[in-house]
């Protein structure tokens, strides 16, 4: 399915008889415009000062229904931010598609790409409602991405533009236990910090080894990186037919070792990798450098200072005198690791790197 820049009404008619003169595949009366998408989008005007500016949702905002043309889709496995759920659009203008590159790289999306991640909460206290914290925009300008991010307000009717970052308290429940934090959205610096390779901006999760699973459409389930080239959206022409992929790190029928390096891919490797703010540490936890022990940092010693005098980032075999899940545990601002995009520690990720640790069997000498 093809979509079209929609910018302002005024053109509307020279679309319409634009349509009449090519007909469509689909069916010989052309008194009707094929299906196109509705999204406002002028990529010399973007960012917009409103969420519903770019018309990305139909019906009531809040329920994240898109329109036609603007694309779902997940991850293997996600980024944690202190439990908060994502739903994940994409949205292209007609006529240009991504390309693949390598499995573990980003797709090579073509200016005017947007990708859109809406941060919320279920069961939020005291009503056990839903709340959107934030909604994430990247853009791909000419000349590279932008950050546009939007704030939602109380009453769920809209989300403003601002780079400024903001706090949001939020108490919600979640597997019968009550938990609560100060949301930090981040500012465009922070967003910054983790979105860059070769100092520019860059996306994190769409690389095919995230995509590569099915998505439940609304045409039905089917592989996301086979909907996109259907779609229109991803050039399939060197697509190969089998991809390294990262998986589900919470599926505890895949290997321990395939969940904790796809946990340290999507949360970790876009600092600790060549070319990334933190680029500079003896580790790359990209999932497809490899299982390397090297590129985890096992039996390998801290650049940075080690307060609780551990003296290996991973001790092989001793979970508790090694750096890296103290970092993950820790929730002093100094210490953790990730220090942007949480406040609490995930304790089930914590739980799963340090028992990959404890069935290390070859010791640090």
């Amino acid at each position: 399915m093809k979509k079209q820049y929609f910018l302002y009404l005024a053109v509307v008619s020279l679309l319409f008889s634009f349509f009449i003169s090519c007909g469509s595949d689909d069916s010989d009366n052309y008194s009707e415009i094929p299906d196109e998408s509705p999204v406002v989008f002028d990529i010399t005007a973007v960012p917009y000062p409103k969420l519903s500016d770019y018309n990305f949702f139909e019906g009531e905002m809040k329920n994240l229904q898109p329109v036609k043309g603007v694309l779902p889709y997940d991850l293997n496995s996600s980024l944690f931010t202190d439990y908060a759920l994502k739903k994940r659009f994409v949205w292209m203008p007609d006529n240009v598609t991504a390309t693949y590159d390598t499995d573990g790289s980003i797709l090579n999306f073509p200016a005017g790409a947007v990708l859109i991640k809406n941060f919320y909460y279920n069961n939020v206290q005291p009503d056990n409602s839903t709340k959107i914290i934030e909604t994430r925009v990247l853009i791909k300008k000419e000349d590279g991405w932008i950050f546009a991010n939007y704030i939602w307000n109380d009453e769920q009717t809209e989300a403003t533009y601002s780079l400024n970052g903001n706090i949001v308290p939020i108490s919600w429940e979640q597997d019968g236990v009550t938990l609560q934090t100060n949301y930090r959205i981040p500012s465009e610096l922070e967003c910054f910090k983790c979105h860059q390779l070769f100092e520019a901006n860059t996306p994190i999760g769409p690389k095919p080894q995230n995509l590569n699973k099915n998505f439940n459409f609304n045409d039905g389930n089917s592989n996301q990186l086979q909907k996109w080239v259907e779609e229109g959206y991803l050039d399939g022409s060197n697509l190969p037919s089998e991809i390294v992929s990262t998986v589900d790190w919470h599926d505890e029928t895949k290997p321990l070792e395939d969940r904790v390096r796809s946990y340290l891919d999507i949360n970790c490797a876009h600092c600790h990798s060549p070319n990334t703010y933190c680029g500079y540490t003896p580790m790359n936890l990209a999932y497809s450098a490899g299982n390397a022990s090297e590129n985890f940092g096992i039996c390998t010693p801290p650049l940075d200072f080690a307060s609780g005098g551990q003296e290996y980032i991973i001790k092989a075999g001793d979970s508790r005198n090694s750096l890296l899940p103290f970092k993950m545990a820790s929730l002093d601002p100094v210490e953790m690791m990730p220090q942007i995009g949480r406040t609490l520690k995930d304790d089930d990720a914590v739980q799963m790197i340090n028992a990959w640790i404890n069935d290390m069997e070859t010791p640090c000498e």
